[in-house]
Formats: C-alpha cells, sequence, structure tokens
C-alpha cells in the first residue's frame, strides 16, 4: 500500500506541477508586452511635454510682443522694453528647453512600438521659433512706441 500511495501522489504532483505550468504560461510574454506599453506611454508622456514647452514659449513670445502695444499708455518706455525683453528671451529659453528635454529624457525606455517625433523635426521648427523670438526681441528693442516717455 505504501508504494501505490507514493505512485498516487508522485502523479498528483506531476499533475500539479502541469496545471502550474499551464497556468504560468505567457506570463512572460504578458509582462514583456506590459512593459513595452509602458515604453510607449513614456514616449507620448515626452511628447506632451515638448508640447508644453512650445506651448508656454509661445504664450510668452505673444505676450512680450503683446506688452509693448498694451503697455505703451500705461508705464514708461523702458519698463516697456525690460517686460518685453524678459518674456521674449524666456519664450527663447522654453524652446531650446522643449528640444533639450525631448532628447533628453533621463532613462532611455525599452524597445517602443511607436515612432518618435524626428529629430531633426523638433530642431528645425524650435529654431525657427527661436528665431522669430529674436526678431521680436529686436522689434521691442527698437521699434516706435507711441505712448508714454517718462
Amino acid at each position: 500500500m505504501p508504494k501505490q500511495s507514493l505512485e498516487r501522489s508522485g502523479e498528483k504532483l506531476a499533475e500539479s506541477a502541469e496545471k502550474i505550468k499551464r497556468s504560468t504560461y505567457g506570463v512572460e510574454d504578458s509582462a514583456e508586452r506590459t512593459t513595452q506599453l509602458a515604453a510607449d506611454r513614456t514616449v507620448f508622456a515626452a511628447e506632451r511635454t515638448y508640447a508644453a514647452w512650445v506651448r508656454t514659449g509661445l504664450l510668452a513670445l505673444a505676450s512680450g510682443i503683446g506688452a509693448k502695444a498694451l503697455l505703451s499708455e500705461v508705464v514708461s518706455q523702458w519698463l516697456i522694453i525690460a517686460t518685453g525683453t524678459v518674456l521674449v528671451l524666456f519664450s527663447a529659453f522654453c524652446f531650446g528647453a522643449a528640444v533639450w528635454r525631448h532628447l533628453e529624457p533621463g532613462v532611455p525606455p525599452p524597445r517602443v512600438d511607436v515612432s518618435r517625433i524626428p529629430t531633426w523635426v523638433l530642431v528645425a521648427v524650435n529654431g525657427f521659433l527661436a528665431l522669430v523670438a529674436l526678431a521680436a526681441l529686436v522689434g521691442i528693442w527698437f521699434g516706435r512706441t507711441s505712448g508714454v516717455s517718462r
């Protein structure tokens, strides 16, 4: 009887091992897929961060240009130029930071399924926006402003 009991226990153990093997089938694939999806989400988060930097830069650029027009009747010329200069320089900083943060995200993610925005597109667009900011800065410094001169 002990021999049959041992054989039966061995059979049960083999069945249990088979059940465990079947239940864990695909777990490695699932974990790998989860990691890939997380990497994809990281890429999308980097693109949202890039968009936020560019949006902030455009807002600062518009504010710097608008400061010259809106403050001309309110404050003195030197304050208008200083305000516009700070806002436009901040916009140029944001355009540079957008590219830098997108290209240097920290720890590189694992292999991703999604395609990233090409580097040359980021540099070209943000370089153009930085040139626009510098042109606006020249306009703020040397453009005509009607209004109070104190």
